[in-house]
């Protein structure tokens, strides 16, 4: 076949088959009696092999290689391609997200996309002051929720990682859902940040998961999410802060919360009551009765009165002692 139809046929152009022929890739095995090129069904077959080889991504210098080597193998070359490959990926998926972010910030003109593109890289700085000043500037400059909640998620120094809390509390609410998503996460790091966010955003949706972050496995999630609660006055709070008193973390946190649950009465007889059958059912180290008899002093009412009177005669002296001291101390005031 001449050259002409050899294109035709296959799909590559007369031109690219010139360029073939002067790489060595594929020379036309035989000539006409006019001189012309004329390619064999090997020459054709040939011609297949290299677009097969381009189609995998090897440069036209590897596929003569590669069709001409006998010692030369796939293996090395084709892990380098998997990994070229997945680098590409990886650089288009951050170019996507990038311009998808622009897009949300919804840009009045280029330079406002030029602010955003700036805010963006500052967030994904190496240098914590750039990133904090970034978060602090997001007023000024509208950002995607989208990259403020990744931003948070991410962040390990402290004051940049408070800065960008307060930034998601101004978004009205928008990066909730993100960061509920995120209470599942693998990363136990990236889970507490996430509640830690939760509970200093504002509104309902967001109280709604902080309780369903109560039933969290993770004891970290579920202790960010009383306290938080606990705070806003929300008395589902109560038996995940009690169980923070028993078990020791953050202990003086959760009796300060069930103090603000306790403004009202019904809700402080109830926490006296709880408290109570902790200290006389799963409360049976000494320290763990320690700390539950310390968290009734701030829980006011006749029925945290009585249980410390009841304790100040406990058989455990410290336990006792610290009963009495409490006493004395609500009969002063």
């Amino acid at each position: 076949m001449l050259i002409g139809e050899v294109a035709r046929r296959s799909g590559v152009s007369a031109r690219m088959l010139r360029h073939y022929e002067s790489l060595g890739l594929v020379r036309p095995s035989v000539r006409t009696g006019s001189g012309y090129r004329e390619y064999t069904g090997a020459d054709v077959q040939r011609i297949f092999h290299v677009e097969s080889l381009r189609s995998l991504g090897l440069s036209l210098r590897e596929i003569g290689r590669a069709l001409d080597d006998p010692s030369f193998t796939p293996a090395a070359l084709v892990d380098d391609l998997i990994r070229q490959t997945r680098e590409r990926i990886a650089a288009q998926t951050e170019l996507l997200t990038r311009l998808r972010r622009i897009d949300a910030a919804d840009p009045a003109d280029w330079e406002g996309v030029l602010q955003a593109v700036a805010l963006l890289q500052a967030l994904g700085s190496k240098r914590a002051d750039v990133r904090q000043r970034a978060a602090l500037s997001c007023d000024e400059v509208p950002v995607p929720v989208e990259a403020l909640v990744e931003a948070a998620l991410s962040e390990a120094d402290p004051n940049v990682a408070g800065a960008l809390r307060w930034a998601l509390a101004r978004s009205a609410g928008e990066g909730t859902a993100l960061l509920a998503e995120a209470l599942a996460a693998p990363e136990a790091a990236v889970r507490e940040r996430a509640v830690q966010c939760l509970a200093e955003m504002p509104g309902e949706e967001a109280a709604a998961r902080l309780r369903d972050a109560l039933g969290s496995s993770d004891a970290v999630v579920r202790g960010y999410a009383a306290l938080a609660l606990g705070a806003s006055g929300v008395a589902d709070a109560v038996p995940t802060l009690i169980d923070m008193i028993v078990e020791g973390r953050r202990d003086t946190d959760a009796a300060d919360a069930l103090s603000v649950l306790a403004s009202d009465t019904a809700t402080a007889d109830r926490i006296a009551s709880a408290l109570v059958d902790r200290l006389a059912h799963d409360a049976s180290r000494a320290p763990a009765r320690g700390r539950l008899t310390q968290a009734l002093a701030g829980i006011p009412g006749e029925t945290a009165a009585h249980a410390l009177g009841e304790l100040a005669h406990d058989a455990d002296r410290a336990v006792a002692v610290t009963a009495a001291y409490l006493l004395q101390l609500r009969d002063a005031r």
